[in-house]
């Protein structure tokens, strides 16, 4: 019996790297590393605090973040951010909303659906006209079984909505909500997801190291 060798798997990192320059939304919390202990300065150790949004790059929002009987990021199931996912590319004019119809013909193929808009192709250079989701969007997807959408953009909803008629419709549906992700050369299709948010108690976001996993046969 011949045996087939194992092929490695390939994985896409698609999450920003967190520095100081990395955009964050105009008036919330910039990332800030600083040293405490460093070996150029004679200490035995290198050691470092920071301070940042809780939605400073790839992010899960929780449900706390925008409905006050929403729970927050620690009791968020993982079930959401581990498992079979999409990524599809949908385009909307600069600043628009995507709406069903910009999803084509595609089909959705999995519970977990990342997509590539490409409207904010600098993740640290901040630019208002990214796109966004309708909530007509959200509700399409539950429709057809997805439990999590993904963005490459900081927000499901305008940069400027106060009325967060996106985020809402996701808690309608209990649907979770991954942000900042960068899938610029990541090809339209079907991957495994690893991206659990940090265990923060009480957090209305948690950072995540979003991963893609290629599926092999």
């Amino acid at each position: 019996m011949k045996v087939r060798p194992k092929t490695t798997p390939r994985y896409h990192d698609i999450s920003p790297e967190i520095s100081d320059r990395i955009a964050v939304f105009p008036g919330d919390k910039p990332f800030c590393r600083r040293q405490s202990l460093a070996f150029g300065k004679g200490d035995h150790l290198d050691l470092s605090w920071m301070e940042a949004t809780l939605h400073v790059g790839a992010h899960a929002d929780a449900p706390s973040h925008y409905h006050p009987e929403g729970e927050s990021i620690e009791k968020r199931s993982l079930h959401y951010y581990l498992g079979p996912c999409q990524v599809l590319s949908a385009k909307a004019p600069p600043g628009g909303r995507l709406a069903p119809e910009h999803l084509g013909c595609s089909k959705i193929a999995a519970q977990r659906l990342l997509l590539h808009t490409g409207s904010f192709p600098d993740p640290y250079a901040w630019r208002d006209d990214f796109n966004s989701l309708s909530p007509e969007l959200i509700h399409y997807l539950a429709g057809h079984g997805v439990i999590l959408v993904g963005v490459d953009a900081p927000s499901v909803d305008p940069w400027n909505s106060k009325k967060l008629e996106s985020h809402n419709a996701a808690f309608e549906h209990d649907m979770a909500l991954l942000e900042g992700l960068v899938l610029d050369g990541v090809e339209d299709g079907l991957y495994e997801l690893i991206a659990p948010p940090l265990n923060i108690q009480g957090g209305d976001a948690g950072p995540v190291r979003a991963i893609l996993k290629e599926n092999i046969e």
